[in-house]
């Protein structure tokens, strides 16, 4: 070990997101961690290093605005409960909106150097084949989406339950260099300022009716990858590929990833764009972009000769092409209890995407939470749940109780993986959203936004109360 300590260790295996903040808060909280990574010895079909929490898909974070969106909320609890993953996000961000964006070499290089440095932790790399071994009485099972077969192999003849699966999909990276910024331009949707963004945080490239269609053509005859073994296993519906949306109607995308809305070209002001495509800053040296909920399964050259026909982007060159990978979960509501503990085998947690979460901060939200359920478990104390009003209550409410079985197919699993969205959370009391004075008509958009404020603001009151801390968010909310 790096260091002298009375307890003995909590083994963590999976070094992504999840795996990472699990052993940050096992460690942060006086006790020894050996958190064992398998890249580096083996790698995946979607990783390009061996780097701790490498982002595999998007470089967002998503929404940073914790009064009124549900993942601003987790953000925010996830920093007041000291989340290595927040604190180098926000160290590493680049401008993007609303949103919050990191440089992904950047963040992962913290975070990895963050948890070498760490006197109580101890990283090994090596794959781990089976379920942890007995002599492992406290462990935590991170490994992610593409956990390896033989561990999937291993947990399935544990829980006696199929694993269940969905594809997921990386959308394509270009060089800033090789855009025309002749017809494309610089705005965020709406001019929306956010954290670290001057409102002008993607590049836009718009597309007339014709050569939307043209598009939507392309996409729907383009060469895809097959799905070989893995046929029938569904999509997740938040990382659609492109052109399965194309395929769902022609008009799908333009009131999806496409919308034109809040744009203005500032070269043809006069006349509004049928499409626009919308690329966002990838590195903090801004010469990389990501293609905005361009995720595809679109073979390699199919995709370089498609993605060209956007305007601006004829001479485009690619830093990283799309690809297509396996994602893994568990039916946790039946398999975990509420500690995230596997029913089946005391001590033995799971974390992140495989409890069928779906999202970089959830991932690590999760690992958060079962790195904390655990130190706790070492030291003797109880274990501390977080209120179902908070941001993380709500997603382990998802995950360990969102088993729905009904009247018609009794038995048949409906659990399905999930971002944080306010539909998780408990409704409010009766009565607590009131007309403001002189508001004449109040409903529908107006009603909905004041009732999510509410909602940010109770979690957050509450989170801090879960954490014993005061939270000036939730004064100034």
């Amino acid at each position: 070990m790096n260091t002298i300590s009375s307890y003995s260790p909590i083994h963590v295996v999976g070094g992504g997101l999840a795996g990472s903040e699990a052993a940050w808060q096992i460690a942060s909280s006086g006790i020894p961690v050996i958190l064992h990574e398998m890249r580096g010895v083996r790698g995946t079909e979607a990783h390009k290093t061996d780097g701790l929490a490498e982002l595999v898909c998007s470089n967002s974070f998503r929404s940073d605005d914790a009064t009124s969106n549900a993942v601003g909320v987790i953000h925010a609890e996830m920093r007041m409960a000291g989340s290595l993953i927040m604190a180098t996000a926000d160290r590493h961000q680049v401008p993007a909106g609303g949103a919050l964006a990191v440089d992904r070499d950047g963040f992962s290089e913290a975070v990895t150097r963050a948890i070498h440095d760490h006197p109580l932790i101890t990283v090994v790399r090596e794959e781990i084949t089976g379920l942890p071994p007995g002599d492992w009485d406290l462990a935590i099972v991170a490994t992610g989406p593409l956990t390896a077969p033989s561990l999937a192999s291993a947990i399935q003849a544990q829980t006696g339950e199929d694993s269940l699966a969905f594809f997921d999909a990386i959308a394509p990276i270009v060089y800033r260099e090789s855009i025309d910024m002749d017809i494309c331009w610089y705005q965020s949707r709406y001019d929306k300022v956010g954290p670290g963004g001057t409102g002008k945080d993607y590049i836009n490239c718009p597309m007339d009716e014709a050569q939307y269609n043209a598009f939507v053509d392309a996409l729907i005859s383009g060469d895809t990858v097959g799905f070989k073994e893995w046929e029938g296993t569904p999509y997740f519906d938040g990382c659609l590929p492109i052109e399965v949306m194309a395929e769902r109607g022609r008009e799908t995308l333009r009131h999806g990833p496409m919308k034109p809305m809040g744009l203005t070209n500032p070269h043809n002001p006069t006349v509004k764009a049928y499409a626009v495509v919308q690329l966002r800053q990838d590195n903090a040296l801004g010469t990389l972009y990501n293609m905005v909920g361009f995720q595809t399964k679109l073979k390699y050259g199919a995709q370089a000769e498609i993605f060209r026909m956007i305007p601006g982007l004829e001479n485009a060159e690619f830093a990283r092409l799309g690809g297509l990978h396996r994602n893994t979960y568990i039916n946790s509501p039946t398999l975990l209890d509420p500690s995230l503990t596997l029913k089946s085998r005391p001590g033995l947690r799971f974390a992140g995407q495989i409890t069928g979460c779906e999202g970089y901060v959830e991932s690590a939200s999760v690992g958060l939470m079962a790195g904390r359920f655990a130190a706790a478990e070492r030291k003797g104390e109880a274990i501390s749940l977080p209120p179902a009003t908070t941001a993380l209550g709500s997603l382990l409410g998802h995950i360990t109780g969102g088993h729905i079985v009904t009247d018609e197919e009794p038995g048949k699993r409906s659990f399905q993986p999930m971002n944080i969205n306010f539909g998780l959370f408990p409704e409010l009391q009766p009565g607590s959203i009131v007309k403001p004075e002189g508001v004449k008509r109040f409903r529908g958009k107006d009603k909905t936004i004041m009732k999510r404020q509410l909602i940010a603001r109770r979690a957050l009151t509450d989170c801090a109360a879960w954490l014993g801390q005061n939270s000036p968010l939730a004064e100034s909310a």
